[in-house]
């Protein structure tokens, strides 16, 4: 009991760098008004164009299924569906017995990025970057969420559903589906992040390869290069989901407090400096060290032991 109480007294003393990082890493935005961002504004742009929806279903193991809804157009985000996205991420912050989460698309397919019709009426180049402020705030919310998260492409991803595979931290594949980042055929590049979160995950000389067309990304190739992390056996909706559950089994068993430290460790890992991870991972350590789930596996190894 001592130990906890000094491990949690270190929580109030790390220096203001770490703990206003970590604020990020829990539910603040990357932009505000300061960079020209004005999200009330963002998000009446967006309510104009309506239709499909983000559903979340919540278990009562831990595990959340987060569906992208518009399969009359490939499950597009609508500007509704953006903002409908950022609820659920919002939700899931606040889910504090949640351990992991799957993103799939509804009818056999994941996402065809931006709704076309949103695209074209915000078109100047001041309502893409706002656009683009908005849902990079979003995908890095969800990336930093303490849920260890999988994307289940079945059928396409491509453009901005292309991008939000890679703010998960894996990916599963059927054999008959495709990663696609169609920026350079519509005389863009990704805006949601992808660019900088496809770099750290296949390194730049392969994300140049893929992002500039050279590379499509089916099953075979996607697990060649590491953005997918398996091909699954059915393409079958249901038995996809079953076996995409199964899957994420394996990375959260335990109690949620040790699975969410664990996520966030790893996320101070790959954003923070070297000394201020590890002064988030002696500060993420004062939650869980001496709590249930170490005295009762202390004691089952002593058990063992005997």
């Amino acid at each position: 009991k001592e130990l906890r109480q000094k491990m949690a007294s270190l929580l109030t003393t790390s220096p203001v760098p770490i703990r206003t990082k970590f604020l990020h890493q829990i539910g603040l935005s990357l932009y505000n008004t300061s960079h020209g961002f004005h999200e009330e504004e963002v998000k009446k742009k967006l309510q104009q164009f309506p239709g499909g929806s983000v559903d979340l279903q919540k278990e009562e193991n831990g595990l959340g299924i987060l569906t992208l809804n518009n399969p009359s157009k490939m499950n597009a985000f609508s500007g509704v569906m953006m903002l409908q996205l950022l609820e659920k991420v919002i939700e899931l912050e606040n889910w504090t017995e949640g351990k992991g989460v799957i993103v799939c698309g509804a009818k056999n397919t994941f996402s065809s990025g931006s709704d076309l019709n949103a695209v074209k009426a915000l078109g100047t180049p001041e309502d893409g970057m706002a656009v683009c402020m908005f849902m990079q705030n979003t995908l890095t919310r969800f990336m930093r969420l303490p849920l260890i998260s999988v994307a289940l492409v079945q059928g396409r991803a491509l453009g901005g559903g292309a991008e939000f595979t890679t703010a998960c931290d894996f990916r599963l594949m059927t054999t008959e589906s495709e990663i696609r980042f169609v920026h350079r055929e519509m005389g863009i590049i990704p805006s949601w992040g992808g660019a900088a979160r496809l770099v750290e995950i296949i390194g730049s000389r392969q994300a140049l390869k893929v992002l500039s067309g050279a590379l499509r990304l089916d099953s075979e190739k996607a697990l060649h290069i590491g953005i997918a992390d398996e091909v699954l056996q059915s393409s079958d909706e249901t038995e996809c989901l079953r076996e995409a559950r199964e899957w994420l089994q394996q990375f959260i068993k335990g109690p949620p407090e040790v699975i969410r430290a664990l996520k966030k460790s790893i996320s101070s890992g790959r954003e923070l400096c070297l000394e201020e991870a590890l002064q988030m991972e002696r500060d993420l350590l004062g939650t869980v060290w001496g709590g249930p789930a170490n005295l009762e596996a202390v004691a089952r190894r002593g058990k063992f032991k005997k």
